[in-house]
């Protein structure tokens, strides 16, 4: 029995917090107590320091491989006469590690904190009950660990979802068949190099978040976030399968039995490329006393996988469904709030789920393209667009117009990440266009040419002073406007796109562009990465 329990211990996850449990409270009406760092004695504590260096020297010698393999060709190494040593020197440090760990379990198996977790952990692998459920989220471990608490196949047909949900592709070129051999083998090498670079650097440019070194640097602040939300707000961990077999890692913060009517609303939070629901974007609507449920992307802190589009769309689709089978909300309950690079799956959930209450965009762009032309040499365009269109397609704007819901966007100002030149030009932000593509469609004949300077001329306002005065300028009639709004929508079919604005003059169509714009995007006079203040955080407009 001993000798199972300490097999148990040399293989069980690391321990990193022991939280309090959600039923202690205190007689005197204080809060009950926070929970403590777990602390291991002294052999574990040396023992899973010398593991932890190992695993940042394999990180390193990962990541640095293509550029140390060529230093040791060039320097004649790599032979078997060099070789051979070598996977010695290697085979004892192996050993070795192997010896760190066993001691490392003897630690782990004399500390009766670590047995307490361990015993919990396999009662709630064999029995996964609610009540062994609320015991082990008592633990922040390692999230490999974690017993499954949803999967897409409770859901779905696994025949029907294997292939992953759809997204929106490129349209196909016609060609004639000779033609299209003739163009594949042309075309051939730069398919090879699309695909090296984007399963190299370009993937880890894109979500700099995915990567193993930034993740340890940042994992002492990961765990405080982890366990405010689980002690402060009674945060509850999920870990759902999708269905390409990426485990996503959630938080769930209920507020439903608060009593107020936020709280019956879910916002779902989809964060940036470097965000982790920890530490992101969730805290806004917490403000607010909303429901909100967090997740991070696929590579993110506990998730699993790599977060390129079609993995991004799958975890984004089990995230809703566990929110609506598992959680019990209503898709009219929920709203959707992305942060930067996380408008894509925000935008792909809308247009997947148009039943969704709303959408607010936060710092997101239109298209992931004219960013990425800003970070590479002119010389490498052809190659760029080819990538980007072919693995990292995040077409905001197309999916957005799919959608027939509210929509609000907030436009950071002194925006340096989503600019095409810099911070001071504020009309190279690509939220401008996210804006503009929506309004183009679902009000084509009043975002007319004509109508788009008006637009363009309060988008390039400075501050919100600029911005008022160029609407009064046009001295923009709301009451009108919110008139002629709502006698179209009471007239006739109110799916998008509207034809409202066809018989109306030009400066009545000026009026209205601009009023809409006006209710479609905010303006927050701060950087890309400030946390964004509840005050600014609200449902969009509706008609």
């Amino acid at each position: 029995m001993a000798g199972w329990m300490w097999l148990r211990c040399l293989f069980g996850p690391n321990l990193q917090r022991i939280h309090r449990s959600p039923d202690q409270t205190r007689t005197d009406g204080r809060p009950p107590r926070r929970g403590c760092n777990y602390q291991p004695r002294g052999l574990e504590r040396h023992t899973d320091s010398i593991l932890g260096w190992a695993s940042v020297l394999w990180s390193l010698s990962y990541y640095s491989s293509p550029l140390l393999l060529c230093y040791l060709y060039r320097k004649g190494y790599i032979c078997s006469s060099k070789l051979a040593p070598l996977s010695q020197y290697v085979g004892t440090a192996l050993v070795c590690l192997i010896g760190v760990a066993c001691l490392r379990g003897w630690g782990r198996w004399r500390n009766p904190e670590y047995l307490q977790f361990i015993s919990i952990l396999e009662e709630t692998r064999k029995n996964n009950t609610p009540n062994n459920k609320k015991k082990l989220a008592c633990f922040d471990f390692d999230f490999k660990h974690w017993p499954v608490d949803f999967s897409w196949k409770e859901v779905s047909s696994p025949k029907l979802s294997k292939g992953g949900v759809s997204l929106l592709r490129p349209e196909p070129k016609h060609r004639g068949a000779a033609d299209s051999v003739l163009n594949s083998v042309r075309t051939l090498p730069c398919h090879i190099l699309s695909y090296l670079i984007v399963h190299s650097f370009g993937r880890r440019m894109l979500y700099p978040g995915s990567v193993g070194l930034l993740q340890k640097a940042m994992r002492p602040m990961l765990q405080q976030g982890q366990a405010r939300l689980v002690e402060e707000y009674d945060g509850q961990r999920n870990k759902l399968v999708a269905c390409d077999g990426n485990e996503i890692d959630t938080m769930f913060v209920d507020r439903r039995k608060d009593g107020g009517q936020a709280g019956k609303t879910l916002v779902i939070c989809c964060e940036g490329n470097a965000g982790f629901y920890e530490v992101g974007c969730m805290n806004t609507p917490l403000e607010g006393g909303y429901s909100v449920l967090g997740w991070n992307h696929p590579g993110f802190g506990g998730s699993t996988g790599v977060p390129f589009p079609q993995n991004e769309a799958n975890a984004m689709d089990v995230v809703i469904q566990f929110a609506v089978h598992k959680l019990g909300f209503q898709l009219s309950d929920i709203i959707v709030y992305a942060w930067s690079i996380g408008g894509f799956t925000a935008s792909w959930a809308v247009m997947s789920y148009p039943e969704i209450r709303a959408l607010v965009l936060d710092a997101s762009f239109d298209d992931l393209l004219p960013l990425a032309l800003k970070v590479m040499p002119d010389s490498w365009r052809p190659l760029v667009t080819h990538t980007v269109r072919q693995y990292m397609n995040l077409n905001n704007a197309e999916q957005l117009c799919k959608y027939q819901g509210p929509v609000l966007l907030i436009r950071r100002t002194k925006d340096e990440i989503i600019t095409t030149t810099g911070p001071e030009d504020i009309m190279s932000n690509r939220g401008n266009d996210l804006l503009l593509k929506l309004l183009q469609y679902r009000y084509p004949k009043v975002v007319t040419e004509d109508a788009l300077s008006a637009v363009r001329q309060w988008l390039a306002a400075g501050s919100q002073i600029e911005e008022e005065s160029v609407y009064t300028g046009y001295e923009v009639d709301d009451d009108w406007c919110l008139s002629v709004l709502q006698s179209y929508q009471t007239d006739r079919e109110t799916l998008f796109p509207w034809s409202v604005g066809e018989d109306m003059t030009l400066e009545g169509r000026r009026q209205l562009a601009l009023f809409l714009a006006r209710k479609y995007m905010r303006n927050f006079e701060t950087t890309h990465c400030t946390p964004l203040p509840f005050s600014e955080f609200r449902p969009p407009w509706k008609l």
